[in-house]
């Protein structure tokens, strides 16, 4: 029986040292189905999401393929003397639990953080965090977590601006505003899609009015009024 998961060589941004990080073969990663804030759902005993975050068994710094692959003396200084200096060795390059992707995903985080990594990269970290607290069903917890994400989220459309091709950042936003029972702010977000002309991302459109959909059934059951934006959508 093949295993699912293999070893691949990766280089710590941080001490340069080269280490084995475990990913979960292509033929593995069919999902079994996909929430509306695209998170993922496989069978239990193989998810691709617990080896996302690369973590040097030297150093300690954790990383993703989407954070910096390089780092400057002074970041790399930030790292040490903030969180390296009290790095234990620890291999996480097998199978990892449910707490162990957990902490590397914090890690992940606390690095991010640390060098100064994009805005985007520190959501989609605080965003799977949500995600991984939602497959134990710890409720508070992924809102909590959904909250930073969704306030990072918006700092990453702001410091963009309105550009159209941000589509899908626009339709997350309104997601998770709808996820934090805000739906007055997700209608407005889901408007923004679906009535501007310059928007040609057929799916997000899609996915918009299908979430305001679910949204106005879940408000007429609340006995809510309806927010001006709905009468667009």
């Amino acid at each position: 029986m093949v295993d699912p998961l293999f070893q691949a060589k990766v280089q710590c941004p941080c001490c340069e040292r080269t280490f084995l990080s475990s990913r979960v073969r292509p033929s593995f990663r069919k999902a079994i189905r996909t929430d509306t804030d695209f998170m993922a759902h496989y069978r239990d005993d193989v998810n691709p999401d617990f080896c996302v975050v690369r973590v040097c068994p030297s150093c300690g710094y954790a990383f993703t393929e989407n954070m910096k692959q390089e780092l400057t003396p002074r970041q790399k200084e930030m790292y040490m003397e903030r969180i390296g200096k009290s790095w234990v060795h620890r291999d996480y390059g097998g199978k990892r639990t449910w707490e162990e992707a957990l902490d590397c995903y914090k890690r992940a985080l606390l690095c991010a953080q640390t060098v100064g990594d994009s805005e985007r990269v520190i959501a989609g970290l605080l965003h799977h965090i949500a995600w991984m607290y939602r497959l134990r069903d710890m409720k508070d917890q992924e809102l909590r977590f959904l909250r930073y994400a969704l306030e990072e989220y918006i700092h990453v459309y702001e410091r963009e601006g309105k550009d159209i091709n941000n589509a899908r950042l626009m339709y997350l936003i309104g997601e998770l505003y709808r996820r934090l029972d805000e739906p007055h702010e997700a209608v407005r977000w889901f408007s923004r899609i679906v009535n501007d002309k310059r928007i040609m991302d057929a799916a997000m459109i899609k996915a918009s009015r299908e979430a305001w959909h679910q949204l106005r059934e879940e408000m007429l059951a609340k006995k809510m009024a309806m927010p001006e934006e709905a009468e667009l959508l």
